[in-house]
């Protein structure tokens, strides 16, 4: 309708583009106030007038079938557009598209690297690590959808002296049968046995940094575990990364560039930025602290190894942006490694981009621990599952698939909880608040799915081919959310927040309870087709909605 109402407005308005009057329109907030709304101010200037005036002769030089009724309110144009002429359109579009209803070429296909997820190997993955792995994947793929090509890289912490330490608690006190078995709770076990009994004995903190050293000089005995730790905790991680059906296209961490920071740090020497500071190696940067390059003892940091990182990408995946989705407390890093590598000469930097987001809170505090353990994302949604599965079984006892819907109930309840929040805000976890049918609810926007679907099934009507003749009046507030899909994809690529796509989905699933309410679907055989393909395009926009956040929709509930 947007597009529709500018090239109306273009032909009495030569002197902007229709790029130019469309990005002037506005959605009001009130019914009364229209469909659409431009405002005349900004004509002001260029034609000497008052934008009343502006705003009356416009009115009265507008005349097209697909407006119903124009108003001019304070210096606002004010359209309603004829539902028949225009509504028809909106629907029939979606039907004819389907799945690849909202795909745009937006991006060209450049390339968009995007560090996502990246836990710790032989740790828990925790809480904390939900929220980067969840916003990074719903942000690839809605920029997917706009024709980016998106990258996506678990940089894992697989390296750094805890292995030393690893390697000896596994040495003292492992069990290769118990590792194999159940390998993050075991190792994790182990480094917190080390550190328990580090506090009583000094010499195993020596014997860890002796191993880690081992492991740097490539000592066979010492890599092969490293190893071992690090495929054994993939293929952990890779089974909750299955359940959150997320996929990635690297996993080169931390080991990775190990090889390539002395090329960094010789780099620096030759563009003369290195200065030492008490016997560390740091690069001064304006208005921020100096970054640090090497320690005082000569080791490197992630600072160096971040350098590296970014060069690497660079160079092999020649990347129009990057994008690290990183908690809010490492900005100052993120913005020293930009700077750092600006002062480099590296013109490409200014198209890195540090995407903060706020902490998981359980009433109220960090939910990364509680009485100093972590808590494992595992059984989250372990605990997301059954608890889907009671609240399902209390309404419904016929579901034959309950187990698989239970799953994409409980998961999806966890994802949309953090999606549906701006990312940079801290948000509380409530297991029984985020599977309430009803709400700002994944459950709610899946159930709405589904009853859909219900309708669908008992109307018996052919879908593949379905078209809509004729629109009823309470029809309008859904045709109006559906038309503005591919508007919000582009709104959550600019603002990389896909809460501007779980409200608007949210909105829709409102729109669609209502017209339920308001209108009798089956018993009115004229309509029945009309109103079918009416909830058919929402059933499409919610699942390719839905599918965008990473969430999978059942159709039976």
């Amino acid at each position: 309708m947007k597009q529709l109402f500018a090239s109306i407005l273009s032909k009495h308005i030569e002197f902007l583009t229709i790029d130019e009057i469309l990005n002037l329109i506005e959605q009001p907030k009130h019914y009364e106030q229209g469909d659409l709304s431009f405002p005349c101010f900004t004509l002001s200037k260029h034609l000497r007038k008052n934008p009343r005036v502006i705003a009356e002769e416009l009115k009265d030089s507008i005349e097209s079938t697909e407006i119903k009724f124009i108003q001019a309110v304070n210096g606002y144009l004010n359209v309603f557009f004829n539902p028949q002429d225009v509504g028809l359109d909106i629907v029939n579009d979606i039907l004819l598209k389907r799945s690849s209803v909202g795909n745009q070429d937006i991006g060209q296909q450049q390339v968009v690297t995007m560090d996502i997820s990246s836990p710790n190997i032989a740790k828990p993955f925790s809480m904390g690590h939900l929220r980067s792995t969840v916003i990074g994947n719903s942000m690839a793929l809605i920029m997917e959808k706009l024709n980016y090509k998106p990258i996506k890289i678990n940089h894992l912490g697989d390296w750094g002296t805890q292995f030393g330490k690893l390697i000896v608690a596994y040495q003292k006190w492992g069990s290769e049968e118990a590792v194999t078995q159940n390998p993050i709770p075991e190792l994790f076990k182990l480094y917190v046995k080390f550190h328990d009994e580090a506090e009583h004995d000094e010499t195993l903190n020596e014997a860890g940094r002796h191993a880690f050293l081992m492991l740097e000089q490539g000592e066979e005995k010492y890599i092969q575990l490293w190893k071992w730790f690090r495929e054994v905790s993939l293929q952990s991680f890779n089974q909750l990364y299955q359940r959150l059906n997320i996929t990635f296209d690297s996993y080169n961490g931390e080991a990775f560039y190990n090889d390539k920071m002395d090329d960094v740090v010789e780099l620096l020497k030759k563009k003369e930025l290195l200065i030492t500071d008490h016997g560390a190696e740091v690069v001064p940067l304006p208005g921020m602290p100096p970054a640090l390059i090497k320690k005082n003892n000569g080791s490197t940091l992630y600072m160096t190894r971040d350098l590296a990182t970014a060069i690497y990408r660079k160079e092999n995946y020649n990347f129009s942006y990057s994008y690290y989705f990183v908690g809010n407390e490492q900005s100052l890093h993120f913005k020293q490694l930009m700077e750092v590598l600006k002062v480099m000469g590296y013109n490409w930097a200014k198209n890195m981009e540090h995407i903060t987001f706020g902490m998981i809170l359980k009433d109220g505090k960090k939910m990364s621990t509680r009485k100093g353990k972590v808590i494992f994302l595992e059984d989250v949604l372990n605990e997301a599952v059954v608890l889907a599965k009671k609240n399902i079984k209390e309404k419904s006892t016929s579901l034959v698939n309950i187990d698989e819907v239970s799953e994409q109930v409980g998961i999806g309840a966890v994802i949309f909880n953090d999606l549906k929040h701006d990312r940079q805000n801290d948000i509380e976890f409530n297991l029984e608040e985020m599977l309430k049918p009803e709400g700002n609810t994944c459950l709610y926007l899946q159930y709405t799915n589904a009853r859909i679907h219900a309708i669908i099934r008992k109307a018996n009507i052919e879908t593949d081919r379905l078209k809509v003749e004729k629109l009823d009046e309470e029809a309008w507030d859904i045709i109006k959310s559906l038309d503005t899909f591919d508007e919000v994809l582009v709104s959550a690529m600019e603002k990389r927040s896909s809460a501007e796509l779980s409200k608007y989905l949210l909105q829709l699933a409102r729109h669609f309870n209502t017209y339920y309410a308001k209108v009798r679907i089956i018993d009115n055989q004229e309509m029945l087709e009309d109103r079918i393909a009416i909830l058919l395009a929402v059933s499409i926009i919610v699942e390719e909605g839905l599918r965008l956040l990473g969430i999978q929709t059942p159709r039976e509930l």
